[in-house]
């Protein structure tokens, strides 16, 4: 997929509309439209990588920043004692729908392993 046809870049370029919960200029967070626990947000990088594997080492800084704001939303949300989970999905047997690197924050509920 291309940038121009990228959904999540349409959305970090306000184009289309969504439930921003944080942003800067290099993330931006916002709520699941398809929500799969009391706390879904997506936390994306809003410049547009498409895949886990298209990461160059040189995006470290800005995967760190994904995790860090999400741990930061975890807090702000209650979730530090109850717990959260972040999932980041790579490819489609994986699960990945959006091909724009995002970062799934999800809690407010028990959750089990392996995943069902």
């Amino acid at each position: 997929m291309n940038q121009a046809d990228c959904i999540f870049c349409k959305i970090a370029g306000k184009k289309i509309p969504s439930k921003i919960v944080f942003e800067d200029d290099e993330v931006m967070a916002f709520e699941d439209i398809n929500p799969k626990a009391p706390l879904h947000l997506l936390v994306i990088p809003k410049r547009h990588i498409e895949k886990v594997s298209d990461i160059a080492d040189s995006d470290a800084g800005l995967m760190g920043k994904l995790v860090l704001t999400a741990r930061d939303l975890a807090r702000k949300n209650g979730l530090n004692d109850s717990g959260y989970r972040i999932v980041l999905n790579c490819n489609r047997d994986a699960g990945q729908e959006v091909f724009h690197i995002h970062l799934h924050l999800l809690g407010g509920r028990k959750f089990t392993w392996p995943p069902g």
